[in-house]
């Protein structure tokens, strides 16, 4: 169980998180766990509980409940078929599911969304320019006011703090494909973002999900000789500013699409995951729908009255 004081800030809700759930296929052990962390929370003042978040909304979140067939893919969780169904059983009711999607490389795109990538090129201000990764902590910064302002009042939105930005930076620079991440400049001015990762579970799967300094110069090599198959789609943001200039500049989002799927079609990926979107974000759904990739996995996110 945890509390995240920058959440209680922002959405004053009484809320506390659990996470890191996993147990056998026994109602009973999962009911000790879960009321565990909740008199742990409600000793604390909080009146409801929300999870598995492990340890934020930004990182795994959630309870797979359709797709088990599909191996998890980078910083998604994967849970075993009867987790969900204990969920069930031991009170917690359904607060939101999260969807992700598959998109293979050779999807064809549809003309209006290829216009749109093209109109957006032609215009002399935009600038979609590779990440820096000589600069990744002028980058990711960057990159954490744009997610600031983009996901502003969305469910679950904790703003970056810098100490979360320093680690981000630090990650990241890890795996990067400076092919795969790039901001969307207006003017010289960041204003939309686009980070797309190799799915380095695939480099990881013999390692015995273990890292060590042996494991992760395996990774290193591994990942310097031979890119994985596929990638994760994880942040497509655009501020506020631009996405109101709807005459000029709403087909941003729809370019950033086609740009990351370009360059990851010319680096020889052969499929990206997209995730993950709310269930209740239709235009965003509709839109990811509209360009051909398919719903493919669902996680849940739970909750309980304290």
């Amino acid at each position: 169980a945890q509390i995240d004081r920058e959440h209680l800030r922002l959405w004053k809700d009484e809320c506390g998180f659990f996470g890191f759930f996993d147990t056998v296929d026994d109602v009973e052990v999962a009911q000790a766990l879960i009321d565990a962390a909740a008199a742990w929370l409600r000793g604390r003042g909080m009146k409801k509980m929300r999870g598995p978040m492990s340890l934020y909304v930004n990182e795994e979140v959630g309870i797979l409940i359709e797709g088990y067939e599909h191996p998890p893919v980078l910083m998604m969780g994967h849970s075993r078929r009867w987790q969900s169904r204990l969920c069930d059983e031991i009170g917690l009711t359904k607060e939101k599911d999260l969807f992700c999607w598959r998109y293979e490389a050779d999807t064809p795109f549809p003309a209006r969304v290829l216009k749109a990538w093209d109109d957006i090129k032609r215009l002399p201000e935009v600038r979609l320019r590779s990440i820096d990764t000589s600069q990744m902590q002028r980058e990711v910064e960057a990159i954490m006011e744009i997610y600031n302002d983009a996901w502003q009042g969305k469910w679950g939105m904790v703003p970056a703090l810098p100490d979360e930005v320093r680690k981000v930076a630090e990650e990241m620079k890890l795996i990067i494909d400076e092919d795969l991440a790039f901001i969307a400049e207006i003017k010289g001015k960041p204003v939309g973002m686009c980070i797309m990762l190799p799915n380095v579970n695939e480099a990881l799967a013999d390692l015995g999900g273990k890292l060590n300094p042996v494991t992760l110069a395996k990774l290193a090599w591994r990942l310097k000789v031979k890119h994985p198959r596929s990638t994760r789609l994880m942040m497509l943001g655009i501020r506020g500013e631009a996405r109101s200039n709807v005459k000029r500049y709403g087909g941003l989002s729809a370019a950033m699409y086609v740009e990351v799927a370009k360059r990851g079609v010319a680096k020889g990926y052969q499929w990206g995951e997209l995730s993950w979107t709310r269930e209740d974000d239709a235009p965003i759904n509709l839109g990811i729908r509209s360009m051909g990739a398919k719903l493919y996995k669902k996680y849940r996110v739970y909750e309980r009255a304290l």
